[in-house]
């Protein structure tokens, strides 16, 4: 019973998240499809009522973007593209990670 684009965000940012320098938790919530959960460089897909320090949401098509390469997810928030809620800081460190 998996999701496709759930196991594909997985698999994306298992490949980003290996090797990278960060220390907290995140959840990426894919619009309509499920949420992901970063813990450090662990990435799975996030229970029902998980919590992080910052939940990061946006549509399938612009977590595709990002995790391409094509958006940044700073300017994904900044045009309203990507919705955060909770630590900024924790947000700003996975940016970096992701490149």
């Amino acid at each position: 019973m998996g999701n496709a684009i759930i196991d594909a965000a997985v698999t994306a940012l298992s490949e980003k998240m290996s090797g990278a320098d960060f220390d907290g938790t995140a959840i990426f919530e894919i619009e309509g499809e499920g949420s992901v959960m970063v813990s450090g460089t662990s990435v799975r897909v996030a229970e029902d009522g998980e919590t992080a320090d910052v939940t990061m949401s946006a549509d399938a098509d612009v977590f595709q973007e990002i995790m391409s390469g094509d958006l940044n997810p700073t300017s994904a928030f900044m045009s309203g593209q990507l919705k955060l809620d909770g630590d900024m800081g924790t947000a700003m460190k996975l940016a970096g990670a992701l490149g």
